[in-house]
C-alpha cells in the first residue's frame, strides 16, 4: 500500500455514519479487535456472514482459508495503484501475521451473491492526544467488476462499528491523491482530509542505517 495516502473521521462522524448506514453489512453485537487479535486462530471465528439491506452483498471474517484470495486482491489494489512491483507478500506472511498466534490484523471479505467483491485490512493505533485507541485501515479496495453498488461503503461502515463498539475515537486511512472517486466517497461521508500533514516512511539500508546508529 503506497505511503502517501492520510485521512481521518473523528467520532462524532463515526456515529453519524454508523447511523446513516446500519443496514450496511454491520453486526450488532460487539467486536473486541484487541481480543480478536489475540485469538491463537481466527478460525475459530464463527459469525455468520453479515447480509446487508441489499441481499446480495455479504460481509464476514477473513479466516486462514482466505490467504491465497487475500494475497490475490492485495495484488489486484496495488495494480490498481500502479504499484504493483512494490508487493512481496506471500501466502505465509498472512497466516503468520493475521492468523497465527498473535494475528497483527483483521480482515473482511466482502461478498455479492457469493463471489469475493472486495475487503478491508485493518489493526489498532493509539491516540496520545485523545487516549484512546483506534483503527488504522490498511487496505479497503473493492474489484473493478463489483463497483458502484455499496460494497466499498458497506466495508467502511462495518470496520466503523467495529470502531464505535471498541470505543475507538476514530478511522484513519491513506488515499492517493489522483484516486478521486474514493476522495470524493470519503468526503461524503464526513471524513477529514489532514492535507497539513505529510505521510513520512523509512525502510531499507536507511532504516538500517538509522538502527545502527547510538541510541
Amino acid at each position: 500500500m503506497a505511503p502517501s495516502r492520510l485521512g481521518t473521521s473523528d467520532k462524532v462522524g463515526l456515529e453519524d455514519f454508523v447511523n446513516q448506514n446500519g443496514g450496511l453489512g454491520i453486526r450488532s453485537e460487539p467486536v473486541n479487535v484487541d481480543e480478536s487479535l489475540k485469538k491463537k486462530e481466527s478460525t475459530s471465528v464463527v459469525d455468520p456472514p453479515i447480509v446487508s439491506h441489499q441481499a446480495m452483498i455479504s460481509i464476514r471474517y477473513a479466516s486462514t482459508a482466505d490467504a491465497a484470495l487475500l494475497r490475490t486482491m492485495i495484488r489486484e489494489l496495488a495494480e490498481y495503484e500502479r504499484e504493483l512491483k512494490m508487493v512481496s507478500i506471500t501466502e505465509n506472511d498472512l497466516l503468520r501475521d493475521g492468523f497465527g498466534p498473535a494475528p497483527k490484523f483483521l480482515a473482511l471479505i466482502a461478498e455479492w451473491e457469493g463471489q469475493a467483491a472486495g475487503y478491508a485490512l485493518f489493526f489498532g493505533v493509539y491516540s496520545t492526544w485523545v487516549g484512546r485507541p483506534g483503527i488504522f485501515l490498511e487496505d479497503l479496495f473493492v474489484r473493478p467488476a463489483f463497483r458502484n453498488r455499496g460494497i466499498g461503503k458497506a466495508l467502511l461502515a462495518r470496520v466503523a462499528r467495529i470502531a464505535l463498539d471498541e470505543g475507538c475515537y476514530g478511522l484513519r486511512w491513506e488515499v492517493l491523491n489522483w484516486n478521486q472517486p474514493a476522495i470524493d466517497l470519503y468526503r461524503r461521508i464526513g471524513a477529514t482530509f489532514l492535507d497539513e500533514w505529510r505521510s513520512v516512511l523509512l525502510t531499507d539500508e536507511a532504516l538500517e542505517r538509522l538502527a545502527e546508529q547510538p541510541s
